[in-house]
This record gives structure tokens, C-alpha cells and sequence, in this order.
């Protein structure tokens, strides 16, 4: 997982991880969302990626347009 820069300074996203056709995305909580191209649409993914490499506005991107389209979700322990 590579670490969220998070600009803002008040995002919820910790960490994110870019797959050629998913993105995992870690919350501050701890847990683990695998969002794929499946569950969510390309357009979706392609654009939670470049938010995660721009380090700007991935949580707030989640929660408006594919909040429970995830494909897996795993908590730190699992």
C-alpha cells in the first residue's frame, strides 16, 4: 500500500493500493475496501486513481459516487 497524501488534511483515506483493474483503499479505521472494475465501472476506477495519485479528494469521491460498490472489504487483522 502506498501512503495518501491527503492535501486536505482531513481525509478519512490513509492509504491505497493501484491494481491494473481494481484499487484498494484504506481507511483511517483500519479497513481495507477493494473497489474493481466489476463492482464499480472503469470510469469509476480510472478516476479514483488519478484522485489517489493527486492526493486530492479520493474519500470525498468514494462517498458521492461508489460508496458501497465495493468488491471485498477485509479489516486489519484479517
Amino acid at each position: 500500500m502506498q501512503r495518501y497524501r491527503d492535501l486536505s488534511g482531513h481525509s478519512g483515506v490513509i492509504a491505497y493500493a493501484i491494481k491494473p483493474d481494481a484499487i484498494d483503499v484504506q481507511f483511517a479505521g483500519g479497513a481495507v475496501y477493494t473497489y474493481t472494475v466489476a463492482s464499480a465501472g472503469r470510469v469509476h476506477i480510472q478516476q479514483m486513481k488519478r484522485l489517489a495519485r493527486s492526493g486530492s479528494g479520493l474519500a470525498t469521491y468514494i462517498s458521492q459516487h461508489v460508496r458501497d460498490a465495493y468488491a471485498a472489504r477485509s479489516e486489519p487483522n484479517d
